[in-house]
C-alpha cells in the first residue's frame, strides 16, 4: 500500500500580469514522505513557480497547496519550521564570516543558542570547514559558499528541504561532498524537493522526477522505469529531450 501524499498540489494555477500564459496551469503533483523528488523543465516551464509556491513564497491565482494535509494559504507560520529553503542564489552576506552567517539565520528560525552553536559545530565539521568558518565569506570559493549556504537551510532540522540548484558553479568534489551529505539528510528522514539542470545528477539522486514544461507535469516516475519505456532513450537527459522536444544545437 501506498504512503499518502506529504505535499500536494491540487490543481493549481498561477499567472502573472502581463502574461499571456500562465506560469503554473492546473497542475496536480503529490510527494511522498521521505522521497527525494526531482522537479525538471526547460528554463521557463514553471520550475520556480511551482518550488516557490510549495514555500509559501507565492500564493497560487487558484487551486491549493497542502504539506502533512494542512493548506499552506491557511497555515504559513505553522508549516515554516517544517520547511528548510536553499535558493540558486547564495543568501550569504558577505562582510560576515562563515560562522556569524550561520548564527544569523539560526536565530532567526528560533534555534536556542546552546543548541544553534552545537549544530553549527557539527555542520561545519561535516563539511569540512571549520578551518575557514571565521574568514568572510566573500574570500570563499564557490564550493564553499555553497555549503554554508546548504548548512545555514537546515540548522532548525526541517523535515523538508527545497533546493534550487544546489550544486551550480561548484567544482566536482564539492558537489560530491553536497550530494553526500544530502543523502544522508535523506536516509535520516528528510523529504527533498530539488530542481537542478544536471540530468545525470538527478538520475542518480532522486527517487523521483516530474518533468514539467509550459506549467505542466508531462511524465512522473522513478527515472530508471521512466528511461525503460522509452527504448529510443539510453539517460534522463535523451528522455528530457525528447519529451520537451528540445533541439541539441549542432
Amino acid at each position: 500500500m501506498s504512503k499518502p501524499a506529504f505535499i500536494e498540489i491540487i490543481n493549481a494555477t498561477k499567472s502573472y500580469k502581463g502574461n499571456e500564459l500562465p506560469a503554473v496551469d492546473a497542475l496536480n503533483l503529490a510527494i511522498r514522505q521521505n522521497e527525494i523528488f526531482g522537479l525538471l523543465g526547460p528554463n521557463g516551464a514553471g520550475k520556480t513557480t511551482t518550488i516557490s509556491m510549495l514555500c509559501g513564497l507565492v500564493q497560487p491565482t487558484s487551486g491549493e497547496v497542502r504539506i502533512n494535509s494542512i493548506d499552506l494559504a491557511s497555515d504559513l507560520s505553522r508549516l515554516k519550521q517544517m520547511i528548510g529553503v536553499v535558493p540558486q542564489d547564495i543568501a550569504l552576506y558577505p562582510t560576515l564570516t562563515g560562522r556569524e552567517n550561520l548564527e544569523f539565520y539560526g536565530a532567526m528560525y528560533g534555534v536556542p543558542k546552546v543548541v544553534l552553536n552545537d549544530r553549527i559545530h557539527t555542520w561545519l565539521k561535516k563539511f569540512d570547514m571549520e578551518k575557514i568558518a571565521h574568514k568572510r565569506v566573500s574570500s570563499y570559493s564557490g564550493g564553499m559558499k555553497r555549503r554554508i549556504n546548504l548548512i545555514a537551510g537546515i540548522l532548525h532540522q526541517p523535515e523538508i528541504l527545497f533546493l534550487d540548484e544546489p550544486t551550480v558553479g561548484v567544482d566536482v568534489q564539492s558537489r560530491a561532498d553536497i550530494m553526500h551529505h544530502l543523502k544522508e539528510m535523506n536516509a535520516d528522514g528528510m523529504t527533498i524537493v530539488y530542481t537542478s539542470h544536471h540530468l545525470e545528477e538527478a538520475q542518480q539522486f532522486c527517487t523521483v522526477v516530474a518533468i514539467i514544461d509550459e506549467g505542466k507535469i508531462i511524465a512522473r516516475g522513478n527515472p530508471d522505469e521512466l528511461i525503460a519505456q522509452h527504448t529510443d532513450c539510453r539517460n534522463l537527459e535523451e528522455l528530457f529531450l525528447k519529451l520537451t522536444q528540445t533541439k541539441i544545437p549542432s
